[in-house]
């Protein structure tokens, strides 16, 4: 591999000249709404987020990329792996904006195809995939082919024997990717391919999966002692000075080192971090402890926020319930994996609702009583407020003739109306909560004033409720907060948990759903609604990071649908069309792009969902 990565660099030392098409560029940010919505329609896998190639890459490897010899410095190789599919992050390699552009959505497609991405021969891969994505949408053939022959006069043909017969072959391939065609063996690695995916993606397949390996560690740092010498080796080229040298200075801005509480990581890792040792870190954080983990690609502050058993911030209600957790590597539930905590917040004390509301609230409670049914009369009852007349008249009649009748029920009664629903909202209060939104402020207060009007705005339609509160510190505790019960009435005892909640911990959203699907289901209504209110993505502390979490939380949906269900998912969270549509649907969602409005979007969808 090092020989390979060296002489790939040399290459590039080589061939530094720049030969992309600025004005022609196209960026990933241009397509990104078409994006996840083509890249699912070609049949890829819908659990996967489309990302950019920057910042995505580590090593050598990164900086190879940016280079490409012969076509462009800033071509980059798009690749998936099991998180996310990479694109880069512009594209100038044509002349012609309209090929830049088609060149993405060609590389979705052959990503969609490209079934065996987690090893084998790049080249035969790459030929294979091509050809099965023009058997199966041969409306991409015409695409395809202007893009190839676009390619080949920008490619070099190389004098040397073996390195010409190796592109020869690799256009070969290129204008005729059905044909079985092997590539010559060659000393020196061939000039990258932008049409194909990347033969060997930084972090991703069989390379990421090595790093769970005891070896995986002096790997990457003999990758990152090559790198820093390749560096070096490339900046004295080009006349740079190499900062080491200046050994009696050390220059650094004092405002860029960290604080204890600046370097938590409150959003964790990103998707691609997988890293089984996460697990055994998590369980390990009792203290604050500084630690040189060998086994890691760097040192880390670990910082635990898992407070001591006696200083809980809630009241414990109860041993917990346990549940089981979707595994979505083996495809299977793991029985009693998670287990939910009840509790309620501690200090709560009755409270009113806070003045700043009662206009708005006053508002929603108008609104929402002409959601309530109306009552209908019911005649023939035993007894009631009310006398039927026109069964009073006929019995008086009838006995006035002389005919023998019995006495029938001549009173009507007026039973106030229902329609058979319960709602139950659950609320994400992970430590994200605890962010500012501007002029709206905290979104845990946007939260509470949201759960507060919600509330307020049921009670008026009368329809049976439940309100509650979630976030986890790994799957032994996922805290689950009781602020109103469907069998409790709504009063100031509830108003007083609502406003006492504070951010939590991370977002164990499958168990959460879990629960709250089972105490949905034990309430006697026709129609159940879920509705689930977030900020963002499913994680946790172990390895419910990333595409874990997300499958468990989409299995947890699922069996709510499956249940008769209505589960529901408000956010606010901007990203969230890029893993919402996996996990509720294209419909099963809504973002509130402005949080001061969020009581209002509720209220809203409520009752639309219901109406």
């Amino acid at each position: 591999m090092e020989d390979w990565v060296g002489g790939w660099w040399d290459r590039l030392i080589r061939r530094a000249a720049y030969r992309g098409h600025p004005q022609a560029a196209v960026a990933l940010a241009d397509i990104e709404r078409q994006a996840p919505v083509f890249f699912r329609a070609m049949g890829g896998d819908p659990a996967l987020t489309v990302r950019s190639t920057v910042g995505a890459a580590h090593g050598a490897r990164r900086r190879l990329l940016e280079r490409v010899a012969g076509i462009g410095e800033r071509v980059e190789l798009g690749w998936r792996d099991a998180q996310s599919l990479y694109l880069p992050e512009r594209i100038d390699l044509y002349p012609d904006a309209a090929l830049n552009r088609e060149l993405y959505f060609w590389l979705m497609a052959l990503a969609a195809r490209d079934d065996a991405h987690h090893g084998g021969d790049w080249f035969a891969r790459n030929r294979a995939a091509t050809a099965a994505c023009l058997r199966q949408m041969p409306g991409l053939a015409a695409v395809y082919a202007r893009l190839a022959a676009a390619l080949l006069p920008l490619r070099d043909l190389p004098r040397r024997a073996d390195e010409r017969a190796q592109e020869l072959a690799i256009r070969a391939a290129l204008q005729q990717p059905h044909q079985a065609i092997a590539l010559p063996p060659c000393a020196q690695p061939p000039q990258p391919v932008p049409l194909w995916l990347h033969p060997s993606p930084p972090g991703g397949g069989q390379a990421h999966s090595a790093r769970r390996d005891g070896d995986a560690a002096a790997e990457d740092e003999a990758s990152q002692r090559r790198d820093s010498k390749a560096r070096r080796r490339y900046r004295a080229r080009d006349g740079e000075t190499d900062e080491r040298k200046n050994g009696m200075l050390m220059v650094f801005r004092a405002e860029s080192l960290f604080t204890w509480d600046e370097y938590v990581r409150v959003n964790r890792h990103t998707d691609e971090d997988d890293d089984s040792d996460d697990g055994a870190a998590a369980e390990d954080m009792q203290t604050l402890t500084v630690q040189r983990d060998t086994r890691r690609r760097a040192s880390r502050l670990k910082f635990d926020l898992d407070l001591p058993a006696a200083a809980y911030d809630d009241t414990p209600l109860g041993p917990g319930i346990l549940l089981p957790e979707w595994d979505y590597k083996r495809q299977r539930l793991v029985a009693d994996h998670a287990r939910i905590q009840p509790m309620l917040p501690r200090d709560a004390a009755p409270a009113a609702l806070p003045e700043r509301l009662r206009p708005l609230a006053r508002r929603l409670r108008r609104q929402f009583q002409a959601l309530a049914p109306e009552r209908t009369r019911k005649q023939g009852e035993a007894s009631g407020p009310d006398i039927d007349l026109d069964r009073l008249v006929r019995f008086l009649a009838e006995r006035a003739s002389g005919a023998a009748v019995a006495e029938p029920p001549l009173y009507q009664a007026w039973p106030p109306g229902g329609r058979s629903l319960a709602c139950l909202l659950l609320a994400d209060i992970s430590l994200s909560t605890e962010s500012w939104l501007g002029d709206a402020g905290q979104v845990i207060q946007v939260i509470r004033d949201s759960l507060l009007l919600f509330a307020e705005a049921l009670t008026a339609c009368g329809d049976a409720f439940g309100l509650y509160g979630f976030s986890s510190i790994r799957r032994e505790e996922v805290r689950y907060l009781l602020l109103k019960d469907f069998a409790e009435r709504y009063d100031d005892a509830c108003r007083g948990r609502i406003l006492a909640l504070r951010p939590g911990y991370y977002t164990r959203l499958g168990a959460a759903i879990r629960h709250s699907s089972r105490i949905l289901l034990e309430q006697a209504a026709q129609r159940r609604v879920l509705l689930i209110l977030s900020d963002g993505k499913p994680n946790d502390l172990d390895h419910y990071e990333g595409r874990y979490g997300v499958e468990d939380t989409r299995q947890a949906v699922l069996e709510a649908r499956r249940a008769g269900l209505i589960p529901f998912c408000v956010t606010i969270d901007r990203q969230a069309g890029d893993y919402l549509p996996h996990l509720f649907g294209r419909h099963g969602y809504t973002v509130a792009h402005d949080a001061r409005r969020l009581p209002q979007v509720l209220t809203r969808l409520y009752a639309g969902l219901t109406g």
